[in-house]
């Protein structure tokens, strides 16, 4: 994700994102079924996945391996109907168990074929399935929805998830509002693969994450299916709408790309998509081989957003992004999508890492180097935002997509390249890629990395660059 526009600190527009990069109640009860009988002497799945900051995001109980999501969705009364159907597996006895799913009534749940019943609680769809879930049971779940999807507004103040535009819809979930679509294990903690069958009014463009497979318009609309085979956190899905100009081909290296891009912005975004392919290539060269088969962008015009975002294999752009935006959202394919967080407190080895790719690339193409870009960042005084707090605790869900979590994060492992030398870093930085690929990782787990790699003791450097607050280095 680039820094959001509405923080001023770090600004977004296409001037100020650069300078600061380098200042850079349940609702409803439906038929519940069969709780009281043996089921009753199992357990409940948790109605969250234990993040301190989003502590009712994801859930308890089992895990997803697959979404199959199919959603008709007309423009004109914004009106989405929607059926997903999950397949997943029980990782313990189960009475019943939660999904995250904001507003949208439910018209059905079913288990196994079977009929559920289930209730609302808040962003909670509480299911209870007919028999008891054995622990290591795979199990289908059902839900049939449908209303007028709103996004959610975060702790920071933005809005994230379904966000309508005039011609159709720019979904971007990071960090909360895969809910507001569809019903998920909805932290980075559970990734599945997905599909989408999307079917929107003829002339509109549904672009979801993965492969194209279809095409097909019939009786004045259009359904486009979409596959996604690589493991993918819930927040990095979409299925964004709208009037989209759309440019389709296949790199040297086998990746299809997908860009579909607003003709209110197509001009200028152009020159900029037109990198793509370099990009992708001299960040493969760097962190290890691109780790999806699909690739892209998704440049809409929705300038209220205020950010984009890197949804799997095909970023998503509110405005024609500039180079340092287009090659911060696919690092993340990398560092955020293919390696996944298990805490949003990590944010830093998202957010920091593509922050550092920015510093890299204009190092490599002719601009400042990672070291002055350091040295004005540095030069801010002790009272500046950016030493507000330190990019590994930053505090609450209000923070992670402050200043300090790209910019000092971005500092963090300025310090280590430093620390350790050019050919040590690039190794670890490559070693993180490839060793966590469609996985996840963990701030301990990196500086355990780099301290094999470098056969360094760096536990003093990343307790102060992550951990102790205010400047380093300053009392």
């Amino acid at each position: 994700m680039t820094p959001p526009r509405r923080q001023a600190p770090i600004g977004r527009t296409a001037v100020l994102r650069r300078e600061a990069v380098l200042a850079t109640v349940p609702v409803a009860v439906a038929a519940l079924l069969g709780a009281a009988g043996p089921a009753a002497a199992g357990t409940a799945g948790a109605a969250g996945a234990g993040d301190p900051y989003f502590p009712l995001s994801g859930n308890g109980g089992y895990h997803v391996s697959h979404y199959d999501l199919t959603l008709d969705y007309d423009t004109a009364t914004r009106h989405l109907d929607g059926k997903a159907v999950l397949t997943a597996r029980a990782t313990q006895r189960l009475t019943r168990f939660d999904l995250d799913l904001k507003g949208l009534k439910v018209t059905g749940v079913t288990v196994d074929r079977a009929a559920a019943g289930f209730r609302r609680s808040g962003q909670e769809l509480v299911v209870t399935p007919r028999h008891t879930l054995r622990d290591g049971q795979v199990f289908r779940v059902t839900v049939t929805y449908g209303g007028t999807p709103k996004p959610v507004t975060d702790p920071d103040g933005s809005a994230d998830g379904w966000i309508p535009t005039d011609d159709g819809a720019f979904v971007a979930g990071e960090p909360q509002g895969a809910m507001t679509w569809f019903p998920a294990n909805n932290h980075p903690k559970d990734k599945a693969s997905y599909d989408f069958t999307v079917t929107v009014p003829k002339g509109r463009t549904a672009v979801a994450n993965g492969v194209l497979r279809s095409e097909r318009t019939a009786h004045g609309r259009t359904t486009f299916r979409w596959h996604q085979a690589e493991p993918m956190a819930s927040y990095l899905a979409t299925a964004t709408i709208g009037k989209f100009q759309v440019e389709r081909y296949t790199t040297r290296d086998g990746v299809q790309v997908y860009n579909a891009v607003d003709a209110r912005e197509a001009r200028a975004a152009a020159p900029v998509l037109k990198k793509l392919p370099s990009v992708l290539a001299w960040e493969s060269k760097l962190f290890g081989p691109y780790p999806f088969r699909a690739a892209g962008s998704v440049v809409d015009h929705a300038r209220n957003v205020g950010y984009a975002l890197e949804t799997q294999s095909r970023p998503l752009y509110d405005r024609a992004p500039d180079v340092s935006t287009l090659v911060h959202e696919n690092a993340h394919q990398w560092f955020g999508d293919s390696v996944s967080l298990t805490t949003w407190k990590d944010i830093w080895l998202n957010e920091g890492f593509a922050t550092y790719a920015e510093w890299l690339y204009a190092e490599q193409h002719g601009g400042d180097s990672a070291q002055k870009t350091f040295d004005a960042l540095y030069a801010r005084p002790a009272s500046d935002h950016l030493w507000a707090f330190p990019p590994g605790d930053p505090g609450s869900g209000a923070n992670i997509f402050d200043t300090p979590v790209y910019a000092r994060g971005a500092m963090t492992l300025h310090e280590l390249r430093r620390a350790v030398g050019d050919e040590d870093f690039f190794r670890i930085l490559r070693a993180w890629a490839t060793g966590h690929r469609a996985g996840h990782g963990t701030t301990a787990q990196f500086v355990k990395l780099a301290e094999h790699v470098s056969g360094k003791d760096l536990d003093a450097l990343f307790h102060t660059w992550l951990y102790t607050a205010g400047k380093p280095g300053q009392a």
